[in-house]
């Protein structure tokens, strides 16, 4: 418990709190302008490429395909559940680090508080846009000891930082797995693209350059606890995260008839399974299209397929699981949080993470 060593939350945490969320619940939803047509034209430009990719690849494995006959009753429901629960236990450090960068930025939310913002807020990627994920999660945490400005700008920490460390996890898995050049290289790209924006001075001075002090005052001052101790702390939980997560891909493995992994096989696939999560991920969030369908479809069957003891057919079936999996593990955790916690904001106790 931290409570007695946090700081104060701001004074005027509620002045103005439906100011930034309005902005963005705007930019997410208007059909006005030419910013927007742009999107809609890069989104169908990559939602073509990747249904093309898609299709080539289970075209070139139509031959593998036609030998099995694929079952939903042979699947091992038991390692599908444990899927589910690695998945949210992978996105548990992430949390954890969203927390942490609101205390470090003067804030006061409790644990539950940010479970619940953070778990339910990622149901916004399904929709077209990304914004709105910002709007639940900002709406969801801002309290009396939560200014809904800060919180918007910890939103945008957290995920960069979520997706820089992802990228870098699968980069260096590739680099000693060599599988695919183009993943690597797609790797590297994506971790300077996400990772760059995160390094403190320059993430102060883009939020500066936006002139959020017009909002909140305390801006300024504020942003100080965006630091490299902080940044380190989020490096190491998320790597650790994204370990847990795939670690919910090899359990899908495991769920697949056809597959029998022992646990010397186990120690040697796993970081490639990491390295299939995190990519495709974090492609699929860079991607624009709503929870990077197809996208991280098309990274995960891609890299599994390179492997000598797995093959297309697969890469599909695992692919397909893993959506299915992890979309599962979205709607339980968030509609547990979301219904057993909706007073928890009104609670007069405050649990927070050490």
């Amino acid at each position: 418990m931290l409570d007695e060593h946090l700081p104060p939350g701001p004074p005027n945490a509620c002045d103005g709190a439906y100011a930034l969320p309005e902005r963005l619940r705007q930019g997410a939803l208007s059909s006005r302008g030419p910013r927007r047509v742009i999107k809609w034209v890069i989104r169908l430009a990559i939602l073509g490429g990747v249904t093309w990719g898609i299709s080539e690849f289970v075209t070139g494995a139509r031959g593998e395909l036609s030998k099995h006959e694929f079952s939903w009753r042979e699947l091992n429901g038991w390692w599908l559940l444990v899927a589910v629960l690695f998945y949210a236990a992978g996105l548990f450090p992430a949390c954890w680090f969203w927390q942490r960068i609101l205390i470090c930025l003067g804030q006061r939310p409790s644990t539950i508080e940010a479970a619940r913002a953070y778990y339910v807020g990622h149901l916004g990627k399904y929709i077209p846009g990304k914004a709105l994920v910002v709007v639940m999660r900002t709406a969801l945490i801002r309290s009396a000891r939560v200014d809904t400005t800060v919180a918007a700008i910890s939103v945008f920490v957290e995920t960069l930082t979520m997706m820089a460390v992802g990228a870098c996890v699968s980069a260096v898995v590739l680099v000693f797995q060599f599988r695919d050049i183009r993943m690597l290289w797609l790797a590297v790209g994506l971790m300077c693209a996400a990772g760059i924006p995160t390094w403190p001075p320059l993430f102060r001075w883009v939020v500066l350059k936006l002139q959020v002090q017009r909002i909140n005052p305390d801006i300024e001052g504020l942003l100080k606890g965006i630091n490299a101790r902080l940044m380190m702390q989020g490096w190491l939980s998320m790597t650790v995260g994204w370990i847990l997560m795939g670690f919910s891909l090899w359990a899908v493995m495991q769920a697949i008839p056809q597959v029998a992994l022992d646990w010397q096989q186990t120690l040697t696939d796993v970081p490639l399974f990491t390295a299939c999560v995190s990519l495709a991920l974090v492609a699929g969030f860079l991607s624009l299209l709503p929870g990077g369908v197809g996208v991280r479809e098309l990274v995960v069957m891609t890299l599994i397929a390179s492997h000598p003891d797995y093959g297309p057919y697969i890469a599909i079936i695992s692919a397909i699981l893993l959506r299915l999996s992890w979309l599962m593990s979205e709607l339980l955790v968030s509609g547990i949080l979301y219904i057993g916690f909706r007073d928890s904001r009104s609670s007069s106790s405050v649990d927070t993470v050490g």
